[in-house]
């Protein structure tokens, strides 16, 4: 059995990874803002076709379902690519951003 307040949690924090609004979201997703409401409040639970049209958009639909962060191509990445990823999805979204920044940086001056 599934916790809906749990997974409407899960789905809020993975519109606001993408960085899109609750309008932004539902009309991507095919339904209207209410919907999406009542599915980040666990008030209803999210349609197959929903889901399917968030992965589509970016969402780790599986962390979703079962609060288990997977990466997008896991066969591709090595032990310490996959760990990396890892400890990356469990740090706040500050220091996301902030090591997003530093690693562009770090881009930027290499290929400058």
């Amino acid at each position: 059995m599934h916790d809906s307040k749990e997974i409407g949690a899960r789905l809020r924090d993975e519109r606001k990874r993408c960085g899109l609004t609750q309008d932004q979201a539902a009309a991507a997703c095919g339904i209207v803002k209410r919907t999406q409401a009542n599915y980040e409040a666990g008030a209803s639970d999210a349609t197959a076709t929903y889901l399917s049209r968030a992965w589509a958009m970016g969402f780790d639909v599986p962390y979703i379902l079962t609060g288990v962060r997977q990466t997008a191509a896991r066969e591709s990445l090595s032990t310490e690519e996959d760990s990396v990823v890892a400890q990356y999805r469990r740090i706040p979204e500050e220091d996301q951003r902030a090591l997003r920044r530093f690693l562009k940086a770090m881009f930027d001056d290499a290929t400058a």
